[in-house]
């Protein structure tokens, strides 16, 4: 009898095709990594062997099934999270493949938020990226259970220790090792097993099963003394391995396997794993390894919810008669299909053409078809049950981060959070017949994407699209030609600056009109202050009894936050301001909500330019791997785009440069560092924080936003 079975009944030619797994055997599992780390290529080794596809797929010929995008398999990269679903020995294994590139860091994001365990892969030749990095750091903040895998270990170069020690030096985290390489480099040939202490060998061939060998005697000594270092670090976490241990007992493999899921799930430990995912070698093992130590959804504490009837938190179990709660994480316009949902069933279960509440909206909403996803391939299903992973069409008010749930229950989960754009462009249609259909498609890639912004400015008459790097632009503006037909005439990018205060200042705002009539009287006292980097706005209320009555002070912020928006010295948006109210004035008769709103967007106004304004920049974090032949110029080229280099890290003829650079500086940079270095650096950035612009490039920038 199956303990809480997802039932997924799959639409075939010749009826319905009930398949049914216990949540004890489903994993949720995102494919995390740097960029060319090869996530998509292992990712299309698993949907092999677990027979899932019958031809594997390679990224550099264009096949992969999970890159389907056009744009995606002529640049070789992943731009958009695919999701798919395979099985193994009886368990069933929901994947999303993430981009790597930090420009679509957001679909990073918002998989890691609804998934339960991740598969990091790494190159065992560079070691920890710095994307690498950065979905880590993601991973930590949802607590996300993960195991890596070291790939590429058949290059010239590939390092297993060395990767070990970057991952426990620069992600903090501790490494598990539970496999070692059978040599490396062009004498790569298999893995040994420390759980098992075993060794498996791999021809290359992806149909060729492993085959056990000896242990060679060189490896023993090392195999020994890892698999000692091993048992040492679960006896601090598990006590019965700590018992054992100390009495000098045999530890036998389940009790390890059991040990290690345990330290895992808890987050104590990360196992590690390696092979070549292009040679087809270690992935049965990395899929096994899935199984055995990432979580299902009951090995996953409760969800919490706030309901929204009584403002008190609550939990939803993971179980199927629990009431029905879900996370949409995902929208996209399917060019076949429509409008796509992609949701998380956290508990309960939902069937096709139910009828749900839309809690973060206050709007009811009707499931249509729902689909399990294999990449951009659909199978019709009629329900889906706890710990499913699917879309659903209908959905035309529901979007990313808001919360699915049953009506008579309704309750808000946590949403995502995503960051804001840095960099701006202005597009325009070839043809002014073709606007519509251009706010149309710029629509809906908004709807697609949070960290995609459009803007409209009434002073230039200019639309201005926004994003997270020069890559998230290009790719949007060829969808808009690829996917939706409208050609764009793109502007030079611009960079994303903001204003702020430096110093504190108190000003009054008054609005006063006399008319026939009633008039209209507000009058507000109010004290700006600098917040602290990235606290955005703040508003305290702090009027004298009866100066202002309660339902005027609302209005304030409303006008103070408007006016925020629009940019008050150099029309760019103003943040991290801490606003005061602390006295005030009314009429009986002529004030009103529009008048005190007017009067509070006057004293900002008013406020900023006593308040010493000033400029903030994007500043982007920046890693440059460089033969060290290359080191002086890069260096040299750094320092004069205003770059503050962190720090240098050497490993043989390769150096490692950690810098902090301006955004507004790396326009073009891929084309000078490959110029400086004969195509053979690499690099990545990510956004880092907004600091102060050096006053001599002020007057030039406000400029700029004045235009």
């Amino acid at each position: 009898m199956l303990k809480n079975p997802i039932s997924v009944k799959v639409k075939v030619e010749d009826g319905i095709v009930p398949r049914s797994f216990p949540l004890d055997s489903i994993r949720n599992i995102a494919i995390i990594a740097h960029i060319d780390a090869g996530k998509t290529t292992v990712t299309e080794r698993m949907l092999y062997y677990t027979g899932r596809t019958y031809r594997i797929g390679e990224v550099d010929e264009g096949t992969a099934v999970m890159d389907w995008m056009e744009q995606e398999r002529e640049r070789g990269i992943t731009i958009t999270a695919a999701a798919t679903t395979c099985y193994w020995h009886d368990h069933r294994i929901n994947i999303i493949d993430t981009p790597g590139h930090v420009d679509f860091t957001a679909e990073v994001e918002r998989c890691l938020r609804v998934l339960d365990g991740g598969v990091v892969v790494f190159d065992a030749v560079a070691g920890v990226e710095a994307q690498s990095e950065a979905v880590w750091r993601q991973a930590n903040r949802y607590h996300v259970p993960r195991i890596c895998f070291l790939n590429k270990m058949d290059r010239v170069g590939a390092s297993f220790n060395h990767s070990l020690s970057m991952i426990k030096e620069r992600l903090k985290a501790n490494p598990l090792p539970i496999q070692l390489p059978l040599g490396s480099g062009t004498s790569y040939q298999g893995i040994i097993d420390l759980v098992e202490n075993k060794a498996w060998s791999f021809d290359g061939n992806p149909d060729s099963e492993p085959v056990e060998v000896a242990i060679p005697e060189p490896a023993r000594a090392t195999c020994t003394k890892f698999r000692q270092e091993l048992i040492e670090k679960l006896a601090e976490c598990d006590d019965q391995i700590m018992v054992a241990y100390l009495g000098g007992e045999d530890i036998t493999p389940p009790e390890l396997k059991l040990a290690l899921r345990k330290a895992t799930l808890a987050n104590k430990g990360v196992p590690i794993l390696c092979g070549s995912a292009l040679r087809n070698k270690g992935i049965r093992l990395l899929l096994d390894a899935i199984i055995s130590y990432l979580p299902s959804p009951l090995d996953m504490p409760p969800v919490r919810a706030i309901d929204t009837r009584t403002g008190t938190e609550v939990t939803r179990l993971a179980k199927d008669d629990a009431p029905f709660s879900a996370l949409a994480f995902k929208a996209v316009s399917d060019p076949f299909v429509g409008r796509l949902v992609y949701f998380r069933v956290y508990s309960g279960r939902v069937e096709a053409g139910a009828q749900i509440f839309n809690s973060t909206r206050g709007k009811k909403e009707r499931i249509g078809r729902l689909l399990l996803m294999h990449a951009n391939h659909r199978e019709e299903v009629v329900e889906a049950d706890t710990g499913a992973i699917v879309a659903t069409l209908g959905l035309k008010n529901t979007f990313t981060g808001d919360t699915l749930c049953h009506h008579s229950q309704p309750v808000l989960l946590e949403s995502i959070r995503f960051p804001e754009p840095v960099l701006s462009i202005a597009v325009e249609p070839r043809t002014r017949a073709e606007q519509d259909k251009l706010d149309e498609a710029l629509q809906k890639l908004t709807e697609e994407d949070p960290t995609f912004k459009v803007d409209y400015s009434e002073e230039t008459g200019q639309t201005v699209i926004s994003g997270m790097g020069e890559l998230h632009l290009e790719v949007i503006v060829g969808r808009l030609l690829s996917e939706f037909g409208v050609g764009a005439k793109v502007g030079t990018p611009r960079v994303a600056y903001k204003e702020t205060i430096t110093m504190p200042v108190r000003v009054e705002g008054k609005f006063i009109r006399q008319t026939g009539g009633h008039g209209q009287y507000g009058h507000v006292c109010l004290e700006f202050e600098p917040g602290e980097r990235g606290t955005g706005f703040q508003f305290v209320g702090r009027v004298k009894s009866g100066a202002i009555p309660k339902k005027f002070i609302k209005a304030v912020e409303t006008g103070i936050k408007e006016a925020m928006g629009s940019g008050v010295w150099a029309g760019y948006p103003l943040v991290d301001i801490k606003a005061t109210l602390y006295d005030g004035s009314y009429h009986e008769v002529d004030s009103s909500e529009l008048a005190f709103k007017i009067a509070g967007s006057m004293a900002l106004k008013n406020g900023v330019m006593k308040a010493k304004p000033t400029l903030l920049e994007p500043i982007m974090k920046l890693e440059v791997v460089t033969p060290e032949e290359f080191l002086g110029d890069i260096i040299g080229d750094l320092n004069s785009r205003r770059g503050r280099i962190e720090a240098i890290n050497t490993r043989g003829e390769i150096c490692a440069i950690h810098a902090f650079i301006p955004l507004a500086e790396t326009f073009g940079y891929t084309t000078a560092i490959r110029s400086l270095t004969q195509g053979r650096a690499t690099h990545s950035i990510e956004f880092y924080q907004y600091q102060e612009l050096p006053a001599e490039l002020v007057d030039q920038i406000k400029v700029m936003g004045r235009r």
